[in-house]
């Protein structure tokens, strides 16, 4: 089976070239991309789709799943293809090299090469009656030759066209029909003259062409012409009917707008529109259905099971397999409500509809997926009324999102179809409580966090994370289990560092999922070590480090880490009976924590003073701890 568009049916080359040694590719899973096609077919036997490649002078060989699976290159000008009677062999017209290629389409080896004395072509090729028919331009007019393969020493026949005097330059398009063994349909348009013009049905089963019908009036910008399976008609373009049976063509109907074709055996019609791709039944005024591709040419499988397209990609064209092209697909539609009440009646209503009508009594299956049943339950099964329309009703005894899906599960003349929608039923609210928000801890004090979960249908499970201040430690699930008789769970924290904590219950069929979170808050840990006195004792009730007028005390502050951490260190001194602030300063601390600074000596006796290391939170270089004040140090300085 073949079609052939003849867009390019005018950039035609002359000259004349030598056919190049032809090398079939070696069989490889893999695509092709196709530069200018000209010219498909299929062969069933082989389970081969065949596509001339006039960019490259090679053709293409794909399995059905549009995989190359071999080629042969050297084809000058490459223009049209066609396949014998049994399969096994496979012709080409270079219209470059004006021959006809004869290859075995197993092998892609050259059997034979026919030399054309035409001005123009071979152009188009059609197998009927034992013999490869091929159009022409000799001279001024468009003809008809053929090529006898067991003709022996003069296989090439010819100015085969019975009519004369067509006054059409340009060679015309081909098309032939398994059911109607030895009839040539030939379509021709002069596109430099609109009013000349060839429509014509040959016999060539006899030994010479009988001309059967022709028109060569009215005929304009003929694209494409295909005889009808099972009926003495022409399609032309893709969209008009002509009937021939009384030597005429008189119209007998058309397709929606198209500019292209391929008929099946069955006398499905494949109809190239603009950017898709439409299936008719015959004389049908809707399609079957249609499929999305940037299409240049195609061809339909022998059995009537897909259609090869070749569709437009980057670089070029390539093959696609256009599968069940008999079965219209359906479009399904489900309405649920978007809210409804548990344990309530609710109604879903939805429609299906197709270009092909449901026989009477189509039913479609039913699935409710909810909490109760995350795999599905099936409900009663819903018969589709007259225009498609369907309705049932469901009580969900389940709530949260409930979901009904619909399904169609297809038909000889149908695709299963699917669709669903959800509705939320409403679902009971319960209490669930977390202890010890706002509560402050010392640094590493383990902290005991206790959940409350209140009433619920099954679910008694709890969850409890922790998350603790800081980007570089993430949120941890600590405790995840049931609650206990009375309701609790509890989890234990070690609180170095301010900790937001979270108690989760997911719900269940009847009650709504819960969230609480607890914010606790720890101080950092902060000890502060003197050294270079030379005593400790008493001022009143106050003990104070003793230091040398002339000596520098070192103080050394130990606090817990975190990356870029610095402490504050405040220092006061004692005047007329009160503590007076004589600096407060940020220094950084070490990655062991540990941050010491030297006071200068006063350099006179008498002088009380004291310091502290402070961690204020968001001042200190973070704020993953709450702020906390270390204890004073007092310091004395004698003679």
């Amino acid at each position: 089976m073949r079609s052939t568009s003849a867009a390019t049916a005018l950039a035609v080359l002359f000259g004349s070239a030598a056919l190049t040694a032809a090398s079939a590719g070696s069989a490889s899973a893999v695509t092709a991309t196709i530069g200018s096609p000209e010219g498909i077919v299929v062969n069933d036997t082989l389970k081969r789709v065949f596509v001339g490649d006039d960019t490259n002078d090679r053709i293409v060989a794909f399995d059905y799943n549009g995989n190359r699976v071999d080629s042969v290159s050297g084809i000058d000008g490459i223009f049209d293809l066609a396949l014998s009677d049994d399969g096994s062999t496979l012709y080409a017209a270079a219209r470059v090299s004006h021959e006809i290629v004869a290859l075995d389409a197993a092998t892609l080896d050259v059997k034979a090469r026919y030399p054309v004395a035409a001005t123009t072509g071979p152009l188009h090729l059609e197998y009927a009656g034992g013999k490869v028919w091929f159009t022409y331009a000799a001279g001024t007019e468009g003809d008809l030759g053929s090529v006898d393969p067991a003709a022996g020493t003069d296989p090439v026949s010819l100015g085969q066209l019975p009519l004369e005097n067509t006054g059409v330059s340009a060679a015309g398009l081909l098309d032939t029909d398994p059911s109607a063994p030895g009839l040539l349909a030939i379509g021709a348009s002069d596109f430099s003259d609109p009013s000349k013009g060839l429509m014509a049905v040959v016999d060539v089963s006899g030994a010479t062409p009988r001309l059967v019908a022709s028109q060569q009036s009215d005929v304009e910008y003929v694209n494409d012409v295909e005889l009808v399976p099972g009926a003495p008609q022409v399609l032309v373009d893709g969209t008009f009917r002509h009937a021939y049976a009384d030597g005429k063509f008189t119209a007998a109907g058309a397709y929606p707008s198209g500019h292209g074709a391929d008929i099946a055996p069955n006398g499905l019609v494949a109809q190239l529109g603009e950017g898709q791709v439409a299936v008719y039944r015959p004389d049908a005024a809707k399609p079957i259905r249609t499929y999305a591709a940037d299409t240049s040419d195609l061809a339909w499988a022998p059995d009537s099971s897909r259609i090869f397209a070749l569709v437009s990609s980057p670089g070029g064209y390539t093959l696609k397999a256009l599968t069940d092209p008999a079965r219209s697909v359906p479009t399904l539609s489900v309405n649920a409500p978007a809210t409804a009440a548990r344990a309530k009646q609710l109604t879903v209503t939805g429609k299906i509809t197709a270009t092909v009508p449901f026989p009477t009594g189509t039913e479609l299956t039913v699935t409710r997926t909810d909490l109760e049943s995350p795999s599905g339950k099936t409900l009663p099964s819903v018969t589709v009324k007259a225009d498609g329309g369907y309705s049932f009703t469901d009580t969900p005894s389940a709530g949260g999102k409930v979901t009904y899906k619909v399904a169609y599960a297809g038909d000889a003349d149908h695709l299963p179809a699917g669709a669903s929608d959800s509705v939320e039923v409403s679902r009971a609210s319960t209490s669930l409580t977390l202890n010890n928000n706002g509560k402050l801890y010392n640094y590493g004090t383990d902290v005991k966090f206790s959940a409350h979960l209140g009433t619920t249908y099954k679910n008694r499970s709890v969850e409890i994370w922790a998350d603790p201040f800081g980007g570089d430690k993430p949120k941890k699930l600590i405790k995840t289990g049931k609650v206990d008789s009375k309701g609790d769970i509890a989890a234990w924290v070690d609180m170095t560092r301010d900790t937001t904590v979270t108690a989760v219950f997911k719900g269940d069929s009847r009650y709504k999922p819960k969230t609480v979170t607890s914010t606790a808050y720890a101080r950092v840990r902060i000890s502060t070590a003197v050294t270079k006195h030379y005593k400790t004792a008493k001022i009143g009730s106050t003990s104070y480090y003793w230091f040398h007028k002339n000596t520098d005390p070192l103080l050394t502050t130990t606090m817990s880490y975190y990356p870029g951490r610095k402490q504050r260190f405040d220092l006061q001194v004692y005047y007329q009976g009160s503590w007076h602030s004589a600096d407060s300063r940020y220094f950084p601390l070490g990655t062991n924590g540990k941050s010491a600074v030297r006071l200068g000596a006063p350099g006179e006796s008498g002088i009380r003073a004291r310091m502290r290391s402070v961690y204020v939170n968001g001042s200190s270089g973070d704020s993953v701890n709450s702020t906390t004040y270390g204890s004073w140090k007092y310091l004395y300085f004698s003679d």
